[in-house]
């Protein structure tokens, strides 16, 4: 770990605040609409399609694969199109997708989110795919909350698999134990709040892939679901084998990857996210510290997906907006090989 002079606006000194604020006031004030050149329908593991788009540079230094959180898609994910936005200046290709059950994939087909065990997987698949469309190598996965868990597992695949064109994964904020963190939730007042918030957004991309797909979802169903546990216990774990949702989260969360990791992985993290258990944090330190292809950036304050910068910390850091973490991500990347 390292430790850098980071620290958001006053009003911002609380990772709840942080949270609330970055979630539903920040995307409004986003300066950078992406205008991708192409788009693509990429092919997952098991053949699932995928949609994607892209943008490709002039002596690119390599290709950011990137992908959002547990909810949404390409045309409202600000924090993605401002990552694009900066890469794209930095000379990356970059590639953007919605992953499985979200967005316009979820147009393509009903599979379902399997947190990772499949959407590592597409990762390198899509990778491979990139390659074959002109898109320069190496490979970087990318993703925050819940993406930045599946950019991991992408690593992961990437590594078991040795595929020598993917350099690696840089990620923000990532799910790293689901039952932990949900427990936690549910032990704080602002905990339950987010955790009733994401629940509708998961009904609401339930009830959307019903209409998309009326033989495969049933509304009685999803009219039950009222917690995160809840949509993966009624749509997700028997089309994936699971028992339980317990078991469901002990496979596809993936802290246990992290000292198995040879590959260069990169980690942003703010030890006041309202979002996670807050015991993961001296475990992540000490995983870090044990495993040089780890790259943790530990902050104080940050709050979940946020590191708003004030003026003086852009000023120091030479950054030229807010976004502070998505220009510490991309330092990173810019230092690697090639």
């Amino acid at each position: 770990m390292r430790s850098l002079s980071y620290w958001p606006p006053l009003p911002l000194h609380s990772g709840v605040i942080h949270t609330v604020f970055t979630a539903y006031v920040q995307r409004w004030g986003c300066l950078y609409p992406w205008q991708p050149q192409t788009s693509h329908v990429f092919h997952g593991a098991e053949g699932v399609p995928l949609y994607g788009e892209g943008y490709r540079v002039s002596q690119a230094r390599g290709t950011i694969i990137a992908t959002y959180g547990i909810t949404g898609d390409l045309q409202n994910q600000w924090y993605l199109h401002t990552l694009a936005h900066w890469a794209i200046a930095r000379r990356f290709d970059v590639v953007l997708f919605d992953w499985r059950a979200h967005g316009r994939s979820a147009e393509l087909s009903p599979v379902l989110t399997s947190d990772g065990l499949y959407e590592g997987q597409d990762l390198v698949a899509i990778a491979q795919q990139c390659r074959e469309l002109g898109y320069t190598p190496p490979y970087w996965f990318v993703g925050y909350s819940l993406g930045g868990q599946l950019a991991l597992w992408g690593a992961w695949y990437a590594q078991q698999q040795g595929v020598t064109e993917i350099g690696g994964a840089a990620v923000i904020c990532p799910n790293l134990d689901s039952n932990r963190s949900l427990a936690h939730l549910g032990t704080t007042f602002w905990g339950r709040q987010f955790e009733r918030a994401i629940s509708r957004q998961l009904q609401h991309l339930a009830r959307h892939l019903h209409r998309l797909h009326p033989q495969m979802f049933d509304l009685k169903t999803i009219a039950q679901i009222d917690t995160i546990a809840g949509f993966d216990a009624a749509l997700v774990i028997d089309r994936l084998g699971f028992g339980s949702v317990a078991e469901y989260y002990a496979a596809s969360s993936p802290l246990p990857l992290l000292p198995q990791l040879t590959i260069p992985v990169w980690i942003l993290y703010a030890a006041d996210d309202p979002l996670f258990d807050p015991c993961l944090v001296p475990e992540l330190l000490a995983i870090a510290e044990s495993n040089p292809a780890l790259t943790l950036l530990m902050t104080e304050q940050g709050g979940h997906v946020g590191f708003t910068s004030d003026r003086k910390c852009q000023r120091l850091w030479g950054d030229p907006d807010y976004c502070w973490g998505i220009h510490r991500l991309l330092d990173w990347l810019a230092q690697q090989p090639r």
